[in-house]
């Protein structure tokens, strides 16, 4: 459904955005990357994190240099769909984000995430040092234990993260209804209540 909706802006938009680093840390900013299946949500879910400072989407994962949309969500790139969270160390720690980005997703479903179906949609924590794997290892341990059941979310070394396509970016916000609609229709919240209800 989501490809539908964004073909023609796709058709506007085929240049790629330059690729940047998983995880560049400078100062009082620091960047995180998680992939919670379509990007769009997973943007909206932490820009109203405390402490978040910006969201990208992007891809991550693959071999493809500066792959495109309709090559990822075709499947077949390596690369999983993504965003890179920068955010103020001083005001919200990784571990926070790891936490809360757990409870957006459904860690269970190892097939993709809600209806977009396929590796590149896979939920995952991209970790870029020994401290954010032992969190991520540790978010896995706290899930397994609250839901009892097999854990699916994916803890994978941070790689080269391509931007998506500008039309992606803040996609919520610039196409709410649209969004709202697609986030709906997904079955996404619907999901997360009956999978976390009231699990701590």
């Amino acid at each position: 459904m989501r490809t539908l909706m964004t073909v023609a802006a796709a058709a506007l938009c085929a240049a790629s955005a330059p690729a940047a680093p998983a995880a560049p840390a400078a100062g009082n900013r620091a960047a995180a990357v998680f992939a919670g299946g379509c990007f769009w949500c997973t943007e909206s879910d932490f820009d109203k994190m405390p402490g978040v400072l910006s969201t990208t989407s992007g891809y991550i994962g693959g071999k493809s240099v500066n792959p495109t949309y309709e090559q990822v969500s075709g499947g077949g790139t390596g690369h999983i769909e993504a965003v890179r969270v920068v955010y103020d160390p001083a005001k919200v720690s990784y571990a926070s984000l790891a936490a809360r980005f757990i409870r957006t997703v459904d860690p269970l479903d190892g097939g993709g995430q809600f209806c977009d179906r396929g590796y590149q949609y896979k939920s995952a924590f991209f970790v870029a040092n020994p401290a954010e794997r032992r969190v991520a290892e540790a978010v896995k341990a706290r899930t397994i234990a609250a839901l009892k059941k097999p854990f699916a979310t994916l803890i994978l070394p941070a790689a080269r993260f391509y931007p998506a396509e500008g039309y992606h970016q803040d996609y919520y916000k610039k196409n709410a209804i649209k969004y709202r609609f697609y986030r709906f229709n997904c079955g996404r919240d619907a999901r997360l209540k009956q999978v976390w209800g009231g699990k701590g």
